[in-house]
């Protein structure tokens, strides 16, 4: 189905998706773990992408896989919210359709992506016919979320400083999102995050 005619039949949409976001090591995993194990009933956005499979990946569960043809005939007819390119090889999108689905059906439905990726969700979603709310993870401090990422022991040293050289800049950003939620403690945040999804679905005030 084109966007245009997914914008059209949806006109009376008043469910709000939640875009999650917040730099590296934050803890936006353990958080959505939290969340999903106490409200399974949110979808979290799929992506689309067009790298092969990785053992064990389901098309439409991990990703929605596709030819780079594909890829880029949804994108010049604006299928998408956002788009990327990852290390200059592979495309990603989200599909605007699955969001716009799972929200006309009533689900509480969230897309977690990059502060970069929130920019171009941003531009694009009156287009599509969206009105997220913006929520950003951030960390009690600076220096907490340096001990996160060295906690990590997953990057090397120089990628660390790549890494928190980013979440600088990201965090320089936070003002911009509608909420900003501290990740000091894993079932206050769970709970704080799932009000936003009660205020996205119009259960409050």
């Amino acid at each position: 189905m084109r966007v245009e005619g997914i914008v059209k039949s949806m006109t009376e949409q008043t469910h709000r998706l939640v875009v999650l976001a917040g730099p590296t090591a934050v803890g936006k995993g353990t958080v959505e773990a939290k969340l999903f194990e106490d409200h399974p009933e949110i979808w979290l956005s799929v992506s689309a992408t067009t790298r092969d499979p990785r053992p064990g990946e389901v098309d439409g569960v991990n990703y929605f896989f596709m030819t780079e043809q594909e890829f880029l005939d949804k994108e010049a007819r604006g299928e998408f919210l956002e788009t990327a390119v990852v290390h200059g090889v592979h495309h990603y999108g989200t599909p605007a359709a699955p969001v716009k689905e799972h929200l006309a059906a009533g689900i509480p439905s969230m897309l977690e992506i990059d502060v970069q990726g929130v920019h171009k969700v941003r531009e694009r979603a009156a287009e599509v016919g969206l009105n997220p709310i913006f929520v950003f993870l951030a960390p009690p401090s600076f220096e907490e979320l340096v001990a996160r990422l060295k906690g990590r022991g997953t990057e090397t040293e120089e990628q660390q400083q790549r890494r928190l050289t980013t979440a600088r800049h990201e965090l320089e950003l936070q003002n911009e999102f509608d909420i900003v939620i501290v990740n000091d403690e894993v079932e206050r945040v769970a709970e704080q995050l799932w009000s936003v999804f009660e205020q996205a679905m119009g259960k409050t005030a």
